[in-house]
């Protein structure tokens, strides 16, 4: 058998409901945000690991080509 539930309840669970969608977008724009981000330094990754690798080798043409791209991606 089902509980009484109070007015204040029922109003409650109303405003939750009518919230919804615009908690579920703020949701989404967080997680395409947090998608840009991690995009974003995943290709931070690509360029340190690009400089890091040259400069063991002490290859300067690597090096700056690999800083010059750096730059262009910002």
């Amino acid at each position: 058998m089902r509980e009484a539930v109070g007015l204040k309840e029922i109003v409650k669970r109303g405003r939750a409901r009518r919230d919804l969608p615009r908690r579920v977008a703020d949701l989404e724009a967080d997680v395409l945000e947090l998608r840009r981000h991690n995009l974003r330094l995943a290709e931070i990754v690509d360029v340190v690991t690009e400089l890091v690798v040259p400069l063991s080798s002490r290859d300067q043409d690597k090096i700056e080509a690999a800083i010059e791209k750096f730059n262009e991606s910002l």
